[in-house]
């Protein structure tokens, strides 16, 4: 899907100066702050912003101080699935 954005343009201009690629700089936005929102998951992260790995992708969203979902719930079931696995 293509999306069109408008902007003015002083602030196009300002922001052009500051980051080489504004589009990219939007689509990377997008994509961090819908993963913030919890709108979409960090493997959909990597598909929009085509990454080549899950390293990639936990790069990018460390970089940007958006991390992980991770919940305790999750840590208790990951610790309950080790508990299983373990070998005496």
């Amino acid at each position: 899907m293509h999306i069109t954005i408008t902007i003015p343009d002083d602030i196009a201009q300002r922001l052009t100066q500051q980051v080489n690629d504004l589009s990219c700089f939007a689509v990377e936005a997008i994509a961090l702050e819908a993963y913030r929102a919890e709108r979409i998951t960090s493997a959909e992260v990597g598909r929009i912003l085509q990454l080549e790995s899950r390293w990639d992708v936990d790069a990018f969203l460390k970089q940007a101080g958006a991390y992980l979902h991770y919940t305790d719930t999750d840590l208790e079931e990951d610790r309950e699935t080790l508990r299983q696995i373990r070998v005496p």
